[in-house]
């Protein structure tokens, strides 16, 4: 299995030398199609981590490769590009555009990319029949759930066909069932081969639908199991 995301004893520090860490000589690989959780408390690096697989930050050493791509190599204009056209965000709160429709939610990160526009309008539209919302697609954010909402997310993340998506506690803001059935979304992209880290605080959803879990504590990888996507445990 080819690598998706590989640290390098990376380490992230904000501040002084003498301040501790963020992410300390940080060495793991995911590979493609993996669906993988990152587990800690608060302050365990979790976001860091996804911030620099995102190239929204740089590590203070070590290197990040996304897709086989140096992240290190790249300028910001670059690094930009490669976000654009390589990352998928889904996020806690949504990030929608209260001011655009559903559907140009999700048309405005192609348009971001350069995608072709009458292309990007189809897949725009498909995604959203996918995600069960396509007749949501004239409607404004405020006038949908708060799953409905993280659907459109889910949709704009998946617009560029990205080769990773990244989801900061996608179920936080949402009831138990809703929480579930967004979790149910991305396990079906995931079976379609979409690579997916997921950040959480949540043991018991990530063990039940994610089929990796590695956990974070003070910036330092201290455990990587696999489960059987119903929180159980599996040898490695």
């Amino acid at each position: 299995m080819h690598a998706a995301i590989e640290f390098n004893a990376v380490t992230k520090s904000y501040g002084g030398p003498a301040s501790r860490p963020v992410l300390d000589d940080l060495s793991l690989q995911i590979g493609e199609g993996e669906f993988t959780a990152i587990m800690g408390p608060s302050g365990s690096g979790k976001s860091t981590l996804l911030n620099l697989v995102a190239g929204l930050d740089r590590p203070t050493s070590g290197t990040v490769t996304v897709g086989g791509t140096a992240l290190a190599s790249l300028s910001e204009a670059e690094l930009a590009r490669f976000r654009r056209a390589s990352i998928g965000f889904v996020f806690q709160f949504f990030h929608l555009l209260n001011n655009l429709s559903v559907f140009d939610n999700v048309l405005i990160a192609a348009q971001l990319s350069g995608a072709q526009e009458a292309a990007s309008r189809v897949r725009a539209q498909q995604l959203l029949n996918e995600l069960g919302i396509g007749a949501k697609a004239r409607d404004y954010p405020v006038k949908l759930s708060g799953g409905e909402r993280q659907r459109v997310a889910i949709a704009r993340a998946l617009i560029n066909r990205p080769a990773v998506v990244l989801a900061d506690e996608p179920t936080g803001a949402l009831d138990s069932n809703t929480g579930e059935q967004v979790m149910e979304l991305l396990v079906a992209l995931n079976q379609r081969g979409q690579t997916i880290l997921l950040a959480s605080h949540d043991l018991q959803l990530a063990g039940r639908y994610t089929r990796r879990i590695i956990n974070l504590r003070d910036g330092k990888l201290t455990r990587d199991s696999r489960t059987d996507g119903q929180g159980q445990e599996v040898t490695q």
